[in-house]
């Protein structure tokens, strides 16, 4: 079967998911993390990629995004890639690539969704994002709309935030973002499907498994 076509919405937010090959480690300590953040800010930057969270685990980059063009996202994942990889081979050597394949990518539906998803980020490893909205600053990362819509003054941003952080993600929403990002779906409501079904013909979901129930045989008219 032929592989789908990424999934990519310029202007929209989008849950990235990029993974160690083989499950290994892709940092081996907090200077590999650096040289990563410097890496994903040059590489946003020069694709005019907004950042918005990211979490840096062992074996498993998270990054909430939304680029201005369609191919701009790509663009950004292949720079960061080249240039993350050079500098970890550089310093620790071996050869070969760090990832286990594509990254896989999910538009997540503004609003509701979205918050969610940079909950589950910035809580996804202690590296990441979550200082931003709990009382610091990173100069990588751009609020979208949903985090200044939680309060009128950043304290209120702030606290209002790490409430939510504190509640979490409910399971079921948390493994609908994670089974979207890794499937290569979109995220959201059945509104939001509806208008992006009206916009691209790719799949959004994916399709239920089996064959197709045999119609009911055609009764005789009496």
């Amino acid at each position: 079967m032929a592989r789908l076509p990424r999934l990519v919405l310029p202007g929209c937010g989008h849950l990235v998911v990029q993974r160690g090959h083989d499950g290994r480690s892709v940092f081996a300590d907090d200077e590999d993390r650096r040289a990563f953040v410097a890496a994903l800010r040059e590489a946003a930057a020069a694709h005019r990629v907004a950042i918005h969270a990211y979490a840096l685990a062992d074996a498993e980059v998270q990054i909430v995004a939304t680029p201005p063009a369609e191919d701009a996202l790509g663009r950004m994942m292949q720079a960061l890639g080249r240039r993350y990889v050079a500098a970890y081979r550089q310093r620790h050597g071996g050869r070969g690539t760090l990832w286990d394949g594509r990254y896989r990518c999910a538009p997540v539906e503004p609003g509701a969704w979205l918050l969610a998803a940079l909950r589950l980020v910035d809580a996804a490893a202690p590296w990441s994002s979550a200082a931003h909205r709990t009382g610091g600053r990173d100069p990588l990362v751009v609020d979208p709309p949903e985090v200044w819509q939680l309060g009128n003054t950043p304290f209120e941003r702030e606290a209002a935030y790490r409430r939510l952080l504190e509640t979490g993600v409910a399971p079921a929403e948390a493994a609908a973002l994670r089974e979207a990002a890794l499937g290569g779906w979109a995220a959201g409501g059945p509104a939001f499907l509806a208008r992006l079904g009206e916009q691209t013909s790719r799949p959004l979901r994916p399709r239920p498994r089996g064959r197709p129930p045999r119609p009911a045989p055609a009764r005789p008219l009496n």
